[in-house]
């Protein structure tokens, strides 16, 4: 049949935002080279220009310059054209790509949506109640184990007034321990004696004594 009728031509892939860029960035790099080859031609005519005196040969490097100034503004519309038809398809590009990328989002969110009410089926909520009455009472549980071992054995019972008359009393020895009367007696006491002590002195009777308390023959 293929020998008969022949084969059909392969369809063209669809066209490429990106690849359709990237061409109108490439004509546009083009012709922003041939811009900078014209500008150099229009610097080189007008160096000319001004070192000519006035004549046909002087109008005649004038009307060539016009030329070239003229070809200029017409690639700088074409560059113009291809800069906004770039931009416009860089936009619809991105417009497309953000489109895409919501796309995707929305997907994920659904499924953690029935992840998420899957997951919520498995967790029933009087099972938590019941769970933390149960911790509850453990606790409780735990607690007065805790008081039972705490217990005191063979404590005297002590009457409140008795324990707080005997903290009245141990206040009042405080302020005792504090008395300072005692220093008052102390600086009352009688004063040491200066100076160096003789050999001699006087007894009761007027006598004159040595330190063994012999009387003393004063010298003629």
């Amino acid at each position: 049949m293929n020998r008969i009728f022949g084969r059909g031509k392969p369809k063209a892939p669809p066209p490429n935002l990106s690849d359709c860029i990237g061409t109108v960035d490439a004509r546009a790099e083009s012709i922003e080279k041939k811009i900078g080859r014209l500008d150099a031609e229009l610097l080189k005519y007008k160096d000319q220009l001004k070192k000519m005196r006035d004549g046909p040969s002087k109008n005649m490097v004038k009307q060539k310059a016009m030329r070239v100034l003229k070809q200029k503004r017409m690639y700088e519309g074409q560059r113009e054209q291809l800069a906004q038809q770039s931009f416009n398809m860089e936009q619809a590009n991105y417009t497309i790509q953000t489109l895409k990328d919501t796309k995707t989002t929305v997907e994920a969110m659904k499924i953690g949506a029935k992840e998420m009410k899957k997951a919520y089926k498995d967790v029933r909520l009087d099972q938590i109640d019941d769970l933390q009455d149960q911790l509850e009472d453990m606790m409780d549980e735990a607690n007065e184990v805790q008081e039972a071992l705490s217990r005191s054995y063979g404590t005297p019972d002590i009457d409140e007034e008795d324990l707080e008359a005997e903290l009245d009393a141990l206040g009042d020895e405080l302020l005792l321990d504090d008395d300072t009367s005692y220093l008052d007696e102390a600086s009352a006491a009688p004063s040491i004696p200066e100076g160096i002590p003789s050999d001699s002195k006087t007894n009761k009777d007027g006598v004159l004594v040595d330190e063994f308390g012999l009387p003393q023959i004063p010298a003629t």
